[in-house]
C-alpha cells in the first residue's frame, strides 16, 4: 500500500500479480435509479486480499481525464511519485440487452 500525498488519508492498494483483464456487470441501484453498483469478481479479491477485512474501511479515488494527453501526464506524475499503477475501468453498454421497464 502506498500513501498518496495529495489525497490525504488514502492509502492506495496495489495488485500482487501480473496484468489481468476481467469482464463484469454493473448492477442497478434502486435508490440512485442508475446502474452504479460494481461487485468485484474473485480475481480482483485475490489480487487485493485486504478487501476481505471486515473491520477495514475502504473507499475509492477516481480520476476521469478528458484527453489522452491528460492521462499521459497523470501517469507520468504517478510514476515520478512512485505511486501504484491505476486500474483502467471502461464503462460499457451491451448491445441488444435493453431491459424493459
Amino acid at each position: 500500500m502506498k500513501k498518496s500525498e495529495n489525497e490525504g488519508e488514502l492509502c492506495f492498494l496495489s495488485p500482487r500479480k501480473e496484468t489481468i483483464k476481467i469482464k463484469g456487470n454493473l448492477f442497478y441501484n434502486e435508490s440512485a435509479q442508475s446502474w452504479s453498483v460494481i461487485r468485484f469478481k474473485k480475481e480482483i479479491l485475490q489480487e487485493f486480499p485486504q478487501l476481505k477485512d471486515k473491520r477495514g474501511s475502504f473507499g475509492y479515488f477516481m480520476v476521469m481525464n478528458r484527453t489522452y494527453g491528460d492521462v499521459k501526464k497523470e501517469l507520468s506524475e504517478l510514476e515520478k511519485k512512485g505511486e501504484v499503477l491505476p486500474i483502467l475501468l471502461f464503462l460499457c453498454k451491451r448491445k441488444g440487452k435493453e431491459v424493459e421497464g
